[in-house]
């Protein structure tokens, strides 16, 4: 029965429709809503709202931990429902509206979004829409397979919509860690020692006099799109792994590495699938998203504990964990975001941050945000938070694509995300620069040799050899620096 998730009587004359809910939202206000890559969203009340701004002037900010499925932020920005949106997004309609200004875009590190508004640092959160398992005795509400910024939200919002999703077993009940450390000046130690420490409650505090509404839904995340590996990306895992394994030859590293952080996307399910055949084993991951991968992992044998902030995994990947989630259940946990993706916790464990660039210069800055330095394509994510903090930052790139017109090693990237001093082995399906221990101008020559496409790698030279002629720590020629970016404008290939 849907009144049995409501465990506390008191709320269950609050049940009302998404449409009724979305018209508590009033026009100016900040909303915080549960959600981290498509994992735990809004299902019914954010696509509700967007409908209603089809026809009414009315706009929000609109906060999440992450990225929103269904199309929610697409649905939303083609409504002309968002003022400002923070602090990521992936959907292809919000990211041209971003470009054109039509909606203001902050794109932070994962991390800070809480941090800011424990802080006051942030406008406050009006109303938050928190997507549950269920409601329990005490008014607290368990969470489904994501956490990201719900505690936050749930303990700062003036009011909260729950949004009870029917289509989430109650045994979800469990699988979260609940920890939100003190704020500023009494915060104390995070007691977490490996990842599978759990030092939280199992589910999330709420005062139920917040809540202004309760809606029933009755729809899955938004499945991830597993892309197979291609030549690339397995060239990518297979220099990756090669480096491992040379790492433990040298002393540095066991057979069951670090704890491993990975971004999303193909190049990470690669990476992370090479594990599956190797000798590495008893391996741990504390990282942002569990992907597909990581359940691979797990029914290999090969890794033993995950912690994360979300669960973002293929229809049938879902089915097989959740559908089975007693298997499951002691091999992974789900935190907060600023818990997950906290800079003290990545230094204290010594993670292995694996992410992905969108282009990286000969000196090791990386840009993972924008296109050409001007159009954002997602955002920094939680990349940021684990390069800056790693015991090694890992990034990945291809060396060319779109038939090898453009090169994704540059004289200079055209937006910096991540700087050299934060970026400690670059990557591409030619080869792995390690960049411990090197100054600039060895740096640049690393790059050279190991990374770069051959159709650019005498053109970059060329760059580095008339650059150092011309002096400097860091030698560039600022006149010709972004002059690839410009050909590749004017011309469609960054090729002389």
């Amino acid at each position: 029965m849907a009144n049995d998730r409501i465990r506390l009587e008191s709320l269950k004359d609050k049940i009302m429709t998404a449409e009724q809910a979305a018209f508590l939202i009033k026009d100016g206000m900040v909303v915080g809503s549960s959600g981290f890559t498509k994992a735990g969203d809004s299902k019914a009340v954010l696509p509700a709202f967007a409908e209603r701004a089809k026809k009414e002037q009315i706009k929000i900010t609109l906060m999440t931990g992450a990225s929103l499925g269904h199309d929610t932020d697409g649905k939303l920005a083609e409504a002309g429902a968002l003022a400002k949106r923070m602090p990521f997004q992936v959907d292809r309609v919000l990211r041209n509206k971003i470009n054109a200004g039509e909606v203001l875009f902050i794109d932070q590190h994962l991390s800070e979004s809480a941090e800011l508004l424990h802080n006051k640092n942030l406008p406050s959160v009006d109303i938050a829409v928190i997507e549950v398992a269920y409601i329990d005795r005490d008014g607290s509400i368990v969470p489904t397979t994501s956490v990201g910024n719900s505690v936050t939200f749930a303990a700062l919002a003036k009011q909260v919509i729950l949004e009870i999703n029917m289509a989430v077993k109650e045994d979800m009940y469990g699988i979260h860690d609940i920890y939100q450390a003190e704020d500023y000046p009494h915060r104390n130690v995070i007691p977490i020692v490996a990842p599978w420490n759990k030092i939280g409650r199992k589910t999330i505090p709420l005062d139920p006099s917040k809540v202004v509404g309760v809606v029933f839904t009755d729809m899955l995340d938004s499945p991830a799109d597993i892309a197979p590996a291609d030549p690339k990306t397995t060239a990518i895992a297979q220099h990756i792994l090669a480096f491992f394994e040379n790492e433990v030859l040298l002393g540095h590293l066991t057979d069951r590495l670090l704890p491993i952080q990975a971004g999303i996307g193909k190049v990470a399910n690669a990476v992370l699938m090479g594990f599956k055949d190797s000798n590495f084993y008893d391996l741990t991951m504390f990282s942002e998203v569990l992907q597909d991968s990581t359940f691979d992992l797990i029914d290999a044998g090969k890794l033993s504990f995950a912690s994360a902030s979300s669960v973002t995994v293929s229809a049938d990947c879902y089915q097989r964990v959740f559908g089975n989630l007693q298997k499951y259940r002691d091999k992974f946990v789900l935190r907060p975001q600023n818990i997950s993706n906290t800079p003290g916790l990545i230094r204290r464990l010594g993670i292995i941050a694996i992410n992905t660039a969108i282009e990286f210069d000969i000196y090791g800055n990386v840009n993972s945000t924008h296109i050409s330095g001007t159009k954002i394509m997602n955002g920094i994510g939680g990349s940021g938070d684990f390069a800056r903090n790693a015991y090694l930052s890992v990034f990945v790139a291809q060396a060319a694509s779109k038939g090898n017109a453009i090169s994704h090693v540059l004289p200079m990237v055209s937006h910096v995300d991540h700087t050299e001093h934060d970026v400690d082995i670059l990557v591409t399906d030619i080869g792995l620069a390690d960049l411990r221990g090197l100054a600039p101008r060895e740096r640049a020559q690393k790059i050279i040799d190991n990374c770069v496409h051959p159709d650019y790698k005498e053109q970059l030279q060329s760059y580095f050899d008339r650059a150092r002629e011309r002096g400097g720590h860091t030698p560039h020629l600022l006149e010709e620096a972004f002059s690839w970016h410009l050909r590749l404008a004017k011309t469609g290939s960054m090729k002389e």
